[in-house]
């Protein structure tokens, strides 16, 4: 009854040690959002630079899966090609042994004071941003109290004889490389599998000596969320994955081999680290893991381009470019980082912005220049405009079920309503379009004044356009900008009032066609309401440190 007692007390401590690096990983990416957002935009060419990235991004939120996932979502969308993303996944690789650092610390003492101090936060704090720094704290002590746990429930183990003699047996290079792999893969966690080790170690259950090519393994069975994560990408997002695969691989081959020649030396992988660090099994465990770490990125990054070579052999790149999807900034992986997520979603509103403004130019060149193959682009481009709407609806509706800071919770909600007022000025480009087709097919002609009239309110709807999104896009509120959106708006208002007073008159004259005016009207109406959805789309971010201007009207 007493074992079985401690088995459920070893479950239960597993339960809260993944429980807290889960906490402890999402509340730091929380956290650091905005800071991960500029590292991200650091990526470079230069693969040193971008390992550097990998590392701090992985340390930030403690899971190198995550990161990795992310790379691949990155890649997936076009962000990043294969020799930056190799770059990263070599540094997430040594971020990821920040956790097995941590634990190799005693401070059990301690320990129920982080656990209360971030449970107080989460429960009085009222902003979430309080609240991801108690989570941090949390999920750190309980990450900690589930290490304990299982450490203190283990030993019943060392007195079995079965047990016993399947532990030795892990000394072999190949089972214990093995059993590393599967045991990792399984539970998709390099650091929980080190972790769950290193309670072993602490336990007594197993020695440095049975834990090295174990950890080897461990470290390539890490490898397996990528694959998981590439398998439904394109051609470079499963050949980044492999190479990943490729260089833990051909670490834990080299470095088994180096363990195996030392162990015929005095000098022995065992022997090195256990004078080092004496009577701390979990300590040497977390150092073992370090040292692979390092040790695979500063002998494999510098042939980082052969690697990459000899990926393309086994996964060779098409004759043809894959073709691409509606979007192309948005990819589910990255809704691992919703930090991430979030940034990639405003550049695909930028985008749907920009797709909007050529469809309303294109819409300007059919009626003004009487150009029917502009009306065909417009109509080819508003088919892309809708997809692309309703897709990045979805996105947000994803992200809104994530746990985001609050500012960006505002962001995704201007982001929702935004993408709509764009999508109807696509629409109000096919209305412009519609009356172009008739002014040709009907051979209907407006006067002179008439069109000199709409030259005038293209031009202002044109400038409030280019206005109101460089503030959208950019998220700024630039006073000088405020000041012309509203003006135009106002002008805009004013033309289209003193417009249709002239357009009566000419009537009244018998100057045009009752055909041609109501022409004259409907397009006098879809510019007016281009510039209504313009001011919306300029004013719909929540700025952090400046509220737009109330609108009038």
């Amino acid at each position: 009854m007493d074992i079985v007692f401690k088995v459920i007390s070893v479950a239960g401590g597993l339960g809260l040690f993944l429980m807290g690096m889960k906490l402890m990983g999402e509340g730091l990416e929380l956290a650091a959002g905005s800071k991960l957002r500029t590292l991200l935009e650091k990526i470079t060419s230069n693969k040193f630079i971008a390992m550097l990235v990998g590392l701090l991004v992985t340390a930030v939120i403690q899971s190198s899966s995550a990161t990795d996932a992310m790379v691949v979502g990155f890649i997936n969308a076009g962000l990043m090609d294969i020799y930056q993303s190799v770059g990263i996944m070599f540094g997430s690789k040594i971020g990821t042994t920040a956790t097995s650092l941590l634990l190799s610390i005693d401070i059990k003492a301690i320990v129920p004071i982080f656990t209360f101090a971030g449970a107080a936060v989460i429960t009085f704090a009222k902003k979430n941003n309080y609240r991801y720094y108690g989570q941090i704290a949390a999920g750190f002590g309980i990450l900690f109290q589930g290490m304990t746990m299982m450490s203190d429930n283990f030993g019943f183990l060392k007195e079995s004889d079965v047990f016993a003699n399947a532990v030795s047996t892990l000394a072999h290079p190949i089972l214990g490389l093995l059993v590393g792999m599967i045991f990792t893969g399984i539970i998709q966690s390099s650091s929980a599998s080190v972790g769950i080790l290193m309670a072993l170690g602490m336990s007594g259950v197993v020695s440095l000596e049975d834990s090295v090519y174990i950890i080897f393994g461990m470290n390539v069975g890490a490898c397996m969320p990528v694959f998981l994560s590439a398998a439904g990408a394109n051609r470079e997002s499963k050949q980044a994955a492999l190479c990943n695969f490729l260089t833990s691989l051909i670490a834990a081959l080299l470095l088994s081999g180096v363990t195996m020649l030392l162990d015929f030396t005095p000098y022995s992988v065992t022997h090195i680290f256990t004078s080092l660090i004496p009577n701390n099994t979990a300590a040497q465990i977390s150092a073992v893991h370090i040292t692979f770490n390092v040790a695979r990125t500063v002998i494999l990054l510098p042939f980082s381009t052969p690697l990459i070579k000899l990926t393309k052999l086994i996964v060779p790149d098409k004759d043809e470019d894959e073709e691409d999807g509606i979007t192309v900034y948005l990819d589910s992986r990255i809704l691992t980082a919703p930090p991430f997520a979030v940034q990639q979603t405003e550049k695909e509103c930028a985008r749907l912005a920009s797709l909007a403004r050529a469809s309303f130019d294109m819409a300007l060149e059919a009626v003004l220049n009487k150009d029917s193959k502009a009306i065909s682009r417009v109509v080819e481009n508003e088919k892309v405009v809708d997809k692309l709407t309703h897709s990045i609806t979805k996105y947000i509706v994803k992200i809104n079920g994530l746990d985001i800071m609050d500012y960006d919770r505002k962001v995704m909600g201007a982001m929702y309503n935004a993408i709509q007022d764009l999508e109807r000025i696509g629409d109000r480009s096919e209305n412009i379009c519609e009356a172009a087709q008739k002014i040709m097919n009907g051979k209907i002609n407006l006067t002179d004044t008439a069109m000199k009239e709409l030259r005038v309110l293209c031009e202002t709807v044109q400038q409030i356009l280019e206005d109101s999104f460089y503030m959208f896009t950019t998220q700024t509120k630039d006073p000088s900008l405020t000041e012309a959106v509203l003006s135009a708006e106002d002008q805009i208002d004013e033309y289209c009032e003193l417009f249709r007073q002239n357009h009566i008159r000419r009537l009244s004259k018998g100057e045009c066609s009752a055909e041609a005016g109501a022409i004259f009207i409907e397009l006098l109406t879809n510019l007016e309401r281009v510039g209504d959805h313009a001011v919306t789309v300029a004013f719909c971010i929540p700025y952090k440190h400046h509220s737009a201007p109330a609108l009038n009207g």
